[in-house]
Formats: C-alpha cells, structure tokens, sequence
C-alpha cells in the first residue's frame, strides 16, 4: 500500500517535485501533484523482479536495463511521475539520460521500450497497476507494458499498437512472446513459481 505525504502548500508542480529531497533514502512518485512514498515490496515481489532482471540481463545489455531507479513522467491532471520495477531503455530514453543529475525520462524525451510492474497485494494497488499505469504508459508510447501478477498466477503483456495497448494474458508454461525482447522464452510458471517459494 502507497501513502501520499501530507501538503501544507499547494500541489507539486514537476519542476518542484524533481528538486525536493527531504534528506531521507524514501522514493517516490508524484501523483497527480501529490508525493506518495512508496512502500518497501514484500519479499515474493523483490524475488520476481530480481529474477526478471537476471533474465533480461541474459537477452540485453546491463546498461539498457533499470532496477527500481530510473522514473517515467506520465501525463496526468497534474504533474506525475512514476517508478517501474524494472525498465528496458530504447536507445533513445537510454541516450536522452546521458549527463542528467537525475534518472527521469521527462515527457519531452523518448520512452523507454518496457516497463515491468509486479502488482503487490490489495485492490488500490491493483488498480494503479492494471488501470492508470496501463492508460500512463500507453499514453506515453511504452512499447511494452508487462504486468506480473503473483496473485492471479498471470502475466499480462500489454502490447503498444496504434496509441493503445493490446494485451496478451499468459498463465501455466506458455512462453511470453516480447516484441522488445524476442529471444525471452520464460513462461508465467516459471516466473510466477519463484515467489511461491
């Protein structure tokens, strides 16, 4: 579960979130204007996300590859950023970083080519997953949206085609099928199956 940070102003604007530092190693999104702290994940989605990124790491280059520590600002009502588990840069977002003080692709750089998001436990983060992350990243170009889905035992591989995602559910040993990374040959089962133990 995430919890805003209370405001004794008014909302963040995107210029004032990415010069706050409130001197503590918290991370952050902004949602719609709004801090929101987010919360440490529970050990079954840290070893999903761990596993994920030695696997991608196998496919691609280290460099191309974040864990928990690039952003992404996506449109909203207000200013909001958000922070994937894991990330694929396309060479682009990768080259539009280069010589920033801080890792953020903002709206006028290119997007990454995947965002990676385990949903944790509870209806309100089911929801930011599978309904404003998905029309976030959709409205931001993301080549590939992977929803990893330990509860449901399911990953979802939402697909970016003419400005909206296409999904493709994969449950048991069917192999995702990446656009971005087309030598992944993992199942749901065998991803899903490290937070069972």
């Amino acid at each position: 579960m995430t919890s805003a940070v209370p405001q004794t102003a008014q909302f963040m604007t995107m210029a004032e979130y990415l010069a706050y530092d409130d001197g503590t190693d918290t991370r952050y999104e902004l949602v719609d204007g709004v801090l929101v702290a987010m919360p440490v994940e529970s050990q079954m989605n840290a070893i999903i996300a761990k596993f994920l990124l030695f696997e991608l790491a196998k496919h691609l280059p280290i460099a191309m590859l974040t864990f928990k520590d690039t952003e992404v600002e996506v449109a909203g009502s207000r200013a909001k950023s958000r922070l994937p588990d894991l990330m694929v840069h396309s060479e682009e977002s990768y080259a539009a970083l280069a010589g920033q003080k801080r890792a953020i692709l903002l709206r006028d750089m290119p997007p990454p080519a995947l965002v990676v998001e385990v949903v944790s436990p509870g209806q309100e983060n089911r929801d930011r997953d599978y309904r404003y992350k998905r029309t976030e990243y959709a409205a931001r170009g993301i080549a590939e949206y992977w929803i990893v889905d330990p509860e449901a035992q399911q990953i979802i591989l939402c697909l970016w085609v003419k400005g909206q995602y296409e999904d493709t559910v994969y449950q048991g040993e069917a192999p995702l099928k990446s656009t971005v990374v087309p030598d992944f040959d993992l199942s749901a089962a065998q991803i899903l199956a490290l937070g069972q133990n």
